[in-house]
């Protein structure tokens, strides 16, 4: 029986998106949810998005990954997804947690929608004002 592969989980999120990332090593194929990443991410910012994090540590070709995420629009997902691939690269080897603490890419961007008031038509548009 051949020696298993380290599998490196991590968790990203953004928005409403929750991305599951599992890195092995590899030649550099990625899928989530079972697809293919170039037909799954239709953008080109998308794309370009979920690969800053290899690029940045120079492992393009060197790691899988295997992606499950939910929730969200493409954008969100993405940024999800590239923040998952950061966490999961840190736990491969936390020598690249300068490099990516430097691109941002270990900060879980906290900003989300806000909720709709009553009275107002979204959360913070009003009626229009009338003197008269």
């Amino acid at each position: 029986m051949a020696a298993e592969k380290k599998v490196y989980y991590a968790t990203g999120r953004r928005k409403t998106s929750a991305a599951r990332v599992f890195l092995k090593s590899g030649t550099g194929k990625i899928s989530i949810n079972g697809v293919e990443a170039n037909k799954y991410l239709t953008t080109a910012t998308g794309k370009m998005t979920i690969l800053v994090p290899f690029n940045i540590t120079e492992t393009h070709n060197k790691f899988d990954a295997r992606i499950t995420v939910l929730g969200g629009g493409s954008t969100g997902q993405a940024e999800a997804i590239r923040l998952g691939i950061a966490r999961a690269l840190l736990a491969v080897d936390d020598q690249y947690r300068p490099v990516l603490k430097k691109a941002g890419l270990l900060t879980r961007d906290s900003r989300m929608v806000e909720r709709k008031k009553y009275g107002k038509h979204k959360a913070r548009r009003s009626t229009q004002f009338s003197k008269r």
